[in-house]
């Protein structure tokens, strides 16, 4: 048995009919069990019962234990990035489509108690920390649990960059951009785009080209300790940008160079004690799925 939870707080950012009615149930569920239940101030906006704790995302490093994420990754990915540096670790109660990271089922409540009494898996993830810097200064920073993308501009045409690790040259490639994943993300956007999935465990991150122009480019697994440096060519004519975990697009110039490393935090998922991450790709991937 590992440490109990007894002050919690509740995320719901999903919109959708199912989180509110989720949330509610889950309230009334927790309510009696632990010392505190809080509201996150921005799910309280959609979702607030009578007389709510309500608590700043910002301020709950001293005041909570866990934080209980309803909706889909994304909503998790989100709550993620707010919580990094707060070492809170998270629960995610599925109100999305495939649920790789919300893996707990909305629809039967019971197994979270032995969760909260200490019997539950605890599961450690690292994030990318990204900078963006122009003429040598830095214009934008962000955290991904999932993955840095670099992305072409609005019209439907490739982008020439340079790919450096730890300062080291490795290629020029004109392509649609670049995914950068960590084990989280191999199973997002970089396994649609050809990447390899690796086990959650493993001290690593890909480095996948989207639609390059060279038929021999492709996905590399690095040590996660390394520095990924893209460099967008100085001719470049586009207007590409770079987004953390599918989140808001940091537009980049000619020349503009982004650094992705290995963020000095990481998140811990909470998952029951019958988890295994085995039946999770071949039940979410249908890799035992009978064909008619």
């Amino acid at each position: 048995m590992t440490a109990p939870f007894k002050r919690i707080v509740l995320f719901g950012r999903r919109p959708g009919d199912a989180v509110p009615e989720t949330l509610a149930q889950l309230y009334d569920f927790l309510k009696p069990q632990v010392d505190r239940l809080a509201i996150d101030a921005e799910t309280a906006e959609k979702f607030s019962p009578p007389n709510a704790d309500i608590i700043e995302a910002h301020a709950l490093r001293s005041e909570i234990d866990l934080a209980i994420v309803v909706g889909g990754d994304g909503s998790l990915l989100r709550v993620a990035q707010e919580l990094a540096d707060q070492a809170i670790p998270v629960i995610g109660i599925n109100r999305g489509r495939l649920g790789f990271l919300t893996d707990v089922n909305p629809d039967d409540f019971s197994h979270l108690t032995p969760m909260l009494q200490g019997d539950y898996q605890a599961e450690k993830r690292f994030l990318l920390y990204a900078e963006v810097f122009h003429n040598q200064q830095r214009i934008a920073e962000a955290n991904a649990l999932n993955d840095v993308v670099l992305l072409p501009g609005d019209v439907a045409q490739m982008i020439e960059f340079e790919v450096r690790i730890n300062g080291d040259f490795l290629c020029t490639q004109r392509s649609d951009g670049m995914i950068v994943a960590t084990p989280t993300g191999s199973t997002a956007y970089a396994l649609s785009a050809g990447g390899p999935i690796l086990h959650p465990t493993l001290d690593a991150m890909i480095l996948v080209p989207l639609y390059p122009h060279t038929l021999t480019s492709r996905p590399i697994v690095l040590d996660a300790n390394n520095t990924v440096t893209l460099v967008v060519a100085q001719d470049n004519i586009t207007s590409p940008g770079i987004s953390c975990d599918g989140r808001d697009r940091i537009p980049l110039s000619a020349g503009d160079t982004i650094n992705v490393r290995k963020n000095r935090e990481y998140l811990t998922l909470i998952h029951p004690n019958n988890y295994n991450y085995y039946e999770a790709l071949r039940s979410k991937l249908y890799w035992s799925a009978k064909r008619c």
